[in-house]
């Protein structure tokens, strides 16, 4: 546990750790030595020797004293580190998911991360302000009466150390039984929260087909299925809590009946006997506690596991100085062999293999192929949302490997398929391309976008918010919204995925506008259905099946009559289709 504290808290913040961690061990230890002290009080006490009795009281409120202080010690360092863990765990997971590849996340991955930042930072906060610290002292107090026991007689200290290993053998059964059943707890409870935030994102959807009125089945299963896996840990929990309370039990009479058989056998005084029977009342209180905790104790465990394994994922290797860029807006895609990454980052079955093609600076290619050809996956690899399998993948002349990811980035504009909007205002949205532009270069890019005829229209203006993913803007009005960042950024390459389809003819033309203006300054890699933006490309790459199957001018490949030729075809026929009224 501690180990997975100090990962969790990183190299930044080991010396507070490290501090609490020595106060909390002193205080444990004075505590038990405390408790020692009780012996020749009492047996002093018990014998009426009232003046040793006296010197020995004093020895023990001198020990309380610095134990009262090594308290107060141990529980504000102990505060300090929870808050150095609520103030900086977010930011620390958050810098470090953002760093990591795109493979790294699935379906799951927003549910765990919601958990993981409210249920889990809130559990290691307040293990470390106050579970940590009955752990240590049940274990290292009681440790420190079994030594004192030692010397007072060797006797009833060996029958207390060999007690230990039945105690400690109880507590790791019993957390055996609790670790398996919050594991499920935890899966059911990351299922619930990808359900409530899909039932709250796809109300639209879900009130269309009347899925609001009646229920969402989905939702009510996982939030069922996180209801049992809870009320099922509850009842795992008490045989756990009860077999830990029984070994300290059993082991207590024990030790009772050996003092016992000691004092008939004359081999120990009664009056010391009793004396040294409160010694260890005090050795099996703190481990019962420790039984007592260990239902706490294995969910806090596997909670700074769960932040340690996101926090341990490698990120996307970055070099330690960024190689500068020589050939800017130029893309250059060199023999690359790509397939998703499956389990335990294993390469999947290959997308592309053996791609190869050149875009010059300042010249539009098309991205032409099939649905599933592998369109969409050599963008993210322009962008390095992954690395390649073989091959190599160059954006301004260099590896995009050998360039750190600010680096990469500042040369590349991407307007996505979904647009993701965040829930700022209008202006707020156009920014993220840049954040430090002036007002009239954001004005510019929005009205080249078309978007300056969307704030006309809606009456809080440019303040206009709107709302979590854009859902107060249409799907058209968003992809403005995207172009804008894509002018206002003005980076060398600009890659579009799919930006004009499913686009009606008003929204089709402000986008394609903007792409005029960004053709004027930049590099576009189109991925595109509209014949009229492929048609206009100074260079069209088909894929087919995750290869290139030809690549060349409109009027090279149609000469050809190939794949793109069909596709051509295909699409001018449905460029011919009415819809023609019925007669009778």
């Amino acid at each position: 546990m501690i180990r997975d504290l100090t990962a969790v808290l990183g190299s930044a913040h080991r010396a507070v750790l490290f501090r609490y961690l020595v106060a909390l061990f002193a205080y444990a230890v004075a505590q038990g030595l405390s408790v020692a002290l009780l012996v020749p009080v009492l047996s002093d006490l018990l014998t009426g020797d009232t003046g040793g009795a006296a010197r020995w009281t004093g020895w023990l409120a001198g020990a309380v004293l610095v134990t009262l202080g090594l308290h107060y010690v141990q529980a504000m360092l102990g505060f300090q580190v929870a808050l150095v863990i609520l103030t900086t765990l977010h930011h620390r997971l958050g810098d470090h998911v953002a760093a990591l590849p795109l493979g790294w996340f699935d379906g799951t991955t927003v549910g765990r991360l919601t958990r993981m930042g409210t249920k889990s930072v809130l559990s290691i906060a307040g293990s470390c302000a106050h579970l940590l610290q009955p752990l240590v002292t049940g274990v290292l107090t009681p440790a420190t009466v079994v030594v004192v026991m030692l010397f007072l007689d060797w006797r009833l200290g060996l029958a207390t150390l060999v007690c230990s290993p039945l105690i400690l053998f109880a507590a790791r059964l019993s957390v055996r039984l609790l670790n398996r059943m919050d594991e499920l707890n935890d899966a059911a409870g990351v299922e619930a929260s990808g359900r409530v935030l899909e039932f709250a994102r796809n109300q639209p959807v879900l009130r269309a087909f009347g899925r609001t009125t009646d229920g969402y089945a989905p939702l009510e299963a996982a939030l069922e299925e996180q209801r049992a896996a809870s009320r099922k840990q509850v009842w795992m929990s008490v045989p756990g809590m009860l077999l830990g309370g029984f070994a300290v039990q059993v082991c207590f009479s024990a030790l009772i009946g050996v003092g016992a058989s000691l004092a008939l056998d004359g081999a120990v005084d009664p009056v010391e006997l009793v004396a040294l029977l409160a010694l260890v009342a005090r050795f099996a209180g703190p481990l019962a506690e420790v039984g007592d905790f260990a239902a706490v104790v294995r969910a806090a465990r596997n909670d700074m596991g769960r932040v340690r394994a996101v926090l341990e994922e490698p990120p996307l290797p970055e070099p330690e100085r960024s190689a500068p860029v020589v050939v800017p807006g130029a893309v250059e895609v060199d023999g690359v062999r790509f397939g998703y990454p499956g389990r335990g980052g294993r390469s999947g079955e290959v997308v592309l293999e053996d791609v190869s093609f050149t875009v010059a600076p300042r010249t539009v290619t098309a991205l032409v192929g099939a649905s599933g050809s592998g369109k969409t996956t050599l963008t993210r690899l322009i962008a390095r949302f992954f690395d390649v399998d073989a091959g190599t993948v160059r954006v301004g002349g260099v590896d995009v490997r050998d360039q750190s990811t600010a680096a990469l980035m500042e040369q590349l504009s991407l307007v996505f398929q979904d647009v993701y909007l965040f829930d700022d205002t209008l202006i707020g949205n156009i920014r993220v391309g840049r954040p430090d532009a002036d007002e009239q270069d954001v004005l510019e890019a929005a009205r080249l976008a078309g978007v300056d005829e969307i704030v006309a229209r809606l009456p809080e203006g440019w303040e206009t918010r709107v709302g979590e993913a854009g859902t107060s803007l249409s799907g058209g009005e968003r992809q403005r919204v995207s172009i804008a960042r894509a002018l206002l950024k003005g980076a060398p390459i600009v890659l579009l995925d799919e930006a004009t389809a499913a686009l009606d003819p008003e929204n089709e033309a402000y986008v394609q506008r903007s792409m005029d203006a960004l053709r004027a300054t930049s590099t576009l890699l189109v991925i595109a259905h509209r014949l009229s933006t492929v048609t206009g490309a100074d260079q069209i790459v088909v894929l087919d099946e995750g290869r290139v199957a030809e690549r060349g001018t409109h009027q090279e490949l149609m000469a050809l009559d190939g794949h793109y030729a069909r596709f051509w075809n295909e699409r001018h026929r449905a460029l011919g289709w009415r819809i023609a009224a019925g007669t009778s």
